[in-house]
């Protein structure tokens, strides 16, 4: 089979794909990658090929970013939806992806959720196409509905059409119900490696702390760093926060003793070690430890995290510290009421077990659903 992956350029859209890209590769399938500019350098340390398309003017896309991020988050979400990986998106990818899908004539197109020229691309050549959930499916089909005016113009019905396409999640049934009529959930099968010792042999439980890729390049991202460091510093366990690679490390200043700070680490294997996750309730942060059966507190930002945020206290499997700020003079995301909240639940998290035993059970039905290395079979059109 021959199988066109497309992706928007946030890590958090493109690293759905990898268990995917590696499976069709394994198979023995031929597979092509397309993608924006900013995810060249990951795809160049990979071994199948790719293609670079084109990006949005960058003038236009800062003045959009900057009222995304301005907007309280469910507005947020609806210009983020419809102007970048809307008309900005589709506008800029579309030349790419439509060459591809008339030259290269792929059997199957296997796109991130947000990514919507391939879906155009493939509608226009008669190709089948499939998307990978990035969010949970409630939060997917609530920004369906924004989609007509970005896709109608590129052709009547491609919105109907990508709504009935199959939609592919990792997130469990119970967790998230889908409200898509071809729905296949699907589990990459983890090989967590062993996390180095940086704390001096203590046994005190490891609490993991992230905001993602996208969180962790933000100008506030220090500041937040550092108030969920005061938050569990004074509990009694081992700290490992990832910063990203974008983060000024130094800005942070003197750390615990019993804290390291990394710009990155391999997700699995420090879930295989962690007994707590603090993050933002990114998308791809949550799923990766409720996989693992480690329970979160998350304190949601912007975008799906609020909604991720929800899902996992609505399951028992963690706590949500929606933020408050500081004062009215002070811009902090954080202020002083939130990193005592954040303290509370992480406190509790790691005394009452029966948040990491429904995070257990969450992982179970996750384990059970069916590998993507078969799933990618039952998608072969000509099967």
């Amino acid at each position: 089979m021959r199988v066109l992956f497309a992706s928007t350029r946030g890590s958090g859209h493109f690293h759905p794909l990898i268990p995917f890209i590696d499976a069709c590769t394994a198979r023995g399938d031929d597979v092509l990658v397309v993608a924006p500019p900013g995810l060249e350098a990951s795809l160049a340390a990979r071994e199948q090929p790719y293609r670079i398309g084109g990006e949005p003017p960058r003038d236009e896309l800062t003045r959009v970013m900057k009222r995304v991020l301005e907007l309280a988050p469910d507005e947020g979400v609806s210009l983020m939806t419809t102007e970048v990986f809307g008309r900005l998106g589709v506008a800029a990818m579309l030349p790419a992806l439509e060459e591809v899908c008339r030259t290269w004539r792929p059997d199957l197109v296997l796109h991130e959720a947000y990514e919507f020229a391939s879906v155009v691309a493939a509608e226009r050549q008669g190709i089948a196409h499939a998307r990978v959930a990035v969010s949970a499916a409630r939060f997917s089909r609530s920004t369906d509905a924004l989609l007509a005016t970005v896709l109608e113009p590129y052709g009547p019905g491609i919105t109907e059409r990508l709504r009935t396409s199959p939609y592919l999640t990792r997130l469990p049934a119970s967790l998230d119900p889908s409200p898509y009529a071809v729905t296949h959930r699907y589990h990459e099968p983890s090989r967590p490696g062993a996390l180095p010792d940086r704390w001096g042999g203590s046994a005190e439980p490891l609490v993991y702390i992230t905001l993602g890729t996208e969180a962790g390049a933000m100008p506030t991202a220090t500041a937040l760093y550092r108030a969920v460091l005061e938050a569990v510093s004074g509990l009694p366990v081992r700290i490992l926060l990832t910063a990203g690679r974008g983060t000024d490390l130094r800005g942070l200043g003197p750390l615990p003793p019993h804290a390291h700070v990394e710009a990155w680490v391999p997700q699995a294997d420090v879930l295989g070690s962690a007994s707590l996750v603090v993050c933002h309730g990114g998308s791809g942060t949550v799923f990766g430890a409720l996989a693992a059966g480690v329970p979160l507190v998350c304190v949601p930002l912007f975008a799906d995290q609020p909604a991720n945020a929800r899902l996992v206290a609505g399951a028992g499997a963690g706590l949500a510290v929606t933020p408050t700020g500081g004062p009215a003079d002070d811009s902090a995301v954080l202020g002083p009421d939130d990193v005592s909240r954040i303290r509370s639940a992480a406190e509790l998290l790691l005394k009452d077990p029966s948040y990491r035993a429904r995070a257990g059970r969450l992982a179970d039905e996750m384990r059970a659903t069916t590998p993507c290395r078969e799933l990618i079979g039952t998608l072969d059109p000509h099967s």
